[in-house]
């Protein structure tokens, strides 16, 4: 096929049109691209994973807090907590965790106990990679979820990020840059020119181009293709407008972030991978009430993002995966604190999770360098995510087989 200088001028233009949304299909690409063999695997239609990284190491043992092992108050004499809200006889959550606990009453609540890797890095930095590439390597280029968009169907993801934030390690090895975006107005299609006359032109040339062709071309889908993503840009633009929570979230940026997630999601654009991180976990001193206000945030705004979506008949395709680095020490430290530790839980929210715990209380006994030594294999968590939720081949993301956990209903 051969181009002529005009052409090549709108297949440039289409271009950067379609790369100024990086990841976002249009719905008729999304169509498209749902026919692909991977489609046909369990999962694979039209399930949603939102991943909560909590950054800093969040202190797993005062989140899901054993009710009857003596050795607790004997490691925390001034950090323990007194009235966690019971989940069964032997634990219970955060008391400001009222939001989550009201979930598993719903049965909207998995618990992972004991998760971690071998031999734990008290690095934030390599531990942190280590779980966002789900690799021990030492080099580490690629992200888990990055890998497995190249196998999602419309393969398109957003990474809800405060300003200037970074996007993760995690999000990396997609097929195409996933968009950090702050708000929706982040996310609007930037044109080449700033000047209203040259919006005007650069819109005709895209109309004039998107009128069918005698003989249809890739130039020709392509260029159908730009016109479709600029009109998408319109509809974002009012999706913040029309947009009315159900219920209230929390006025914080993590409240704000599943508040847009949920618009996104709301709005049919075929995004299937939502990436939000939450920082403040590093409680070396004075932990407890800096805690329990990052335990609330998490609990409400993620209470508020299942519960406004399953109002609207979204919540059987919704999975939330709440983790964090690594947890805290057994014990506390001399700051009313705790230090960097190694196993801790994960958190799993949907109407389609198998509510409860799954997993046994860490010891406080045999404690490992003072840290509480973890059971399950946090790959095995995103083996069974891959597998069973987003119907993609957890070895050719992981690189080998991890047994399944439990976590998931059929």
């Amino acid at each position: 096929m051969s181009l002529s200088r005009r052409d090549m001028f709108r297949f440039s233009l289409a271009g950067s049109s379609m790369v100024a949304l990086t990841g976002a299909v249009p719905n008729f690409l999304g169509r498209a691209v749902a026919q692909t063999p991977d489609a046909a695997r369990q999962g694979a239609r039209d399930t949603i994973l939102v991943v909560v990284q909590l950054t800093g190491g969040n202190d797993g043992l005062n989140t899901v807090v054993p009710l009857r092992d003596p050795n607790y108050a004997r490691l925390r004499p001034t950090l323990r907590i007194t009235n966690p809200l019971r989940i069964n006889d032997d634990v219970g959550l955060h008391p400001a965790m009222t939001s989550l606990h009201g979930l598993l009453q719903d049965n909207a609540l998995c618990i992972v106990q004991g998760v971690g890797y071998p031999n734990p890095s008290q690095s934030h930095f390599r531990s942190m990679d280590i779980w966002q590439a789900a690799s021990m390597a030492d080099v580490l280029n690629e992200g888990w979820i990055g890998r497995a968009l190249r196998h999602v169907p419309a393969s398109a993801s957003f990474h809800l990020a405060n300003a200037n934030e970074v996007a993760p390690l995690a999000l990396t090895g997609a097929p195409a840059r996933v968009p950090s975006i702050a708000t929706l107005d982040d996310f609007q299609l930037r044109l080449l020119a700033a000047g209203a006359v040259d919006r005007r032109r650069q819109r005709e040339l895209l109309d004039s181009v998107s009128r069918p062709s005698e003989s249809p071309s890739l130039l020709d889908f392509v260029q159908r293709t730009a016109v479709q993503t600029y009109a998408s840009t319109d509809r974002l633009a009012s999706i913040g407008r029309a947009y009315q929570p159900r219920v209230p979230y929390p006025q914080s940026a993590l409240g704000n972030h599943l508040k847009l997630a949920a618009q996104l999601i709301d709005a049919g654009l075929g995004a299937r991978l939502f990436y939000v991180t939450q920082d403040g976990f590093d409680t070396h001193a004075a932990q407890l009430p800096a805690h329990a206000n990052l335990m609330r945030d998490v609990s409400d705004s993620i209470g508020a993002f299942y519960r406004d979506l399953a109002q609207r008949g979204q919540g059987e395709r919704i999975l939330v995966m709440v983790f964090s680095e690594f947890g805290r020490r057994g014990y506390e430290n001399g700051s009313r604190g705790t230090d960097h530790g190694a196993g801790a839980p994960i958190l799993l929210v949907g109407d389609r999770v198998r509510s409860g715990v799954i997993g046994q209380q860490p010891s406080l006994v045999n404690l490992q360098q003072g840290n509480l030594p973890f059971a399950i294999d946090f790959r095995q968590v995103y083996a069974t995510v891959l597998d069973r939720w987003l119907g993609v081949p957890s070895r050719q993301v992981l690189g080998e087989n991890f047994a399944a956990v439990d976590v998931l209903r059929a």
